[in-house]
């Protein structure tokens, strides 16, 4: 297995992670890739020649040791930890295609031209569907692991005494395991780092769909402020259209008064006319 390229994978995929998902990186490497690599395949070894049963029946000795570990520890971790590691490289793939995608804008229209992507590593649409599928998948993937170690060994515990009665044996013949106070040791620790990489999983899962949550809560909360604006605008117009029309009359009925008052009155000459004519005449 090329844990090199395992340890660039995942060194790659750092940098689009939030908080708990470089805690769960750092677990994985350091305390299941690294412990895997140095320890667990030295002290497993060739488990199958350290098996010893007290009987020379010939056939006997790969029955029991085929009924008590139908599959082994060491190949069992690796395979839980490559499905573990490999959603990561579908995070990478779709920051790259993003890349690709953006690029392919650019050289088309120009570098002025509108972006696709603010940040093509930015955890929205797609591929923050993509990041929690694939934080699903891994809490699935340690989750099984975990129950099948279980259920396969019985337990997570190695007895120092084996009794096996599987044919072809000739009667119930005792079994012993090489090391096994540090194989159940290793088996613990794998476990319980497993069920560490379980919870920040979950949490990390909590931590995006409450961020999710709060940023829709936070639009929905702009948007209400928005319509309630333009609402008050257009009640505040009103009003003070009517208003104006009412100022705009009272001043013009006020320049009338004004006018009227300012006009000197002049006298009816018609009036005073007849008064004279009747005068005239009665003398």
């Amino acid at each position: 297995m090329n844990w090199a390229f395992l340890q660039g994978l995942l060194s790659g995929v750092n940098k689009y992670s939030t908080a708990f998902g470089r805690v769960w990186l750092s677990i994985v490497f350091l305390f299941r890739v690294m412990v895997f690599v140095v320890a667990a395949e030295k002290v497993w070894g060739d488990e199958q020649k350290d098996f010893k049963c007290n009987t020379a029946q010939p056939g006997c000795h790969n029955v029991c040791y085929d009924h008590f570990f139908p599959v082994s520890h060491v190949r069992l971790w690796a395979l839980q930890l490559i499905f573990v590691t490999c959603p990561s490289l579908l995070v990478v793939m779709h920051v790259t295609y993003r890349e690709e995608r953006e690029k392919k804008n650019t050289e088309k229209y120009g570098e002025h031209c509108r972006r696709l992507y603010a940040n093509p590593g930015k955890k929205r649409g797609g591929l923050w569907w993509t990041y929690v599928l694939c934080l699903v998948f891994k809490i699935l993937v340690d989750t099984v692991f975990v129950y099948l170690i279980y259920h396969i060994y019985e337990g997570y515990d190695f007895p120092s005494l084996i009794k096996c009665e599987e044919p072809p044996c000739p009667n119930k013949v005792d079994c012993f395991i090489a090391r096994p106070t540090e194989k159940r040791i290793f088996t613990i620790f794998m476990v319980v780092t497993s069920m560490a990489c379980i919870l920040l999983s979950i949490f990390e899962i909590v931590y995006l769909v409450g961020k999710k949550c709060k940023e829709g809560l936070v639009e929905l909360h702009n948007t209400h402020q928005a319509h309630r604006g333009h609402q008050a605008l257009a009640k505040g117009m009103g009003p003070s259209s009517l208003g104006s029309g009412k100022n705009g009359n009272l001043v013009e009925a006020n320049t009338l008064r004004l006018v009227e008052k300012t006009t000197p009155e002049m006298p009816a000459p018609a009036y005073s006319v007849a008064i004279a004519s009747e005068e005239i005449s009665s003398r």
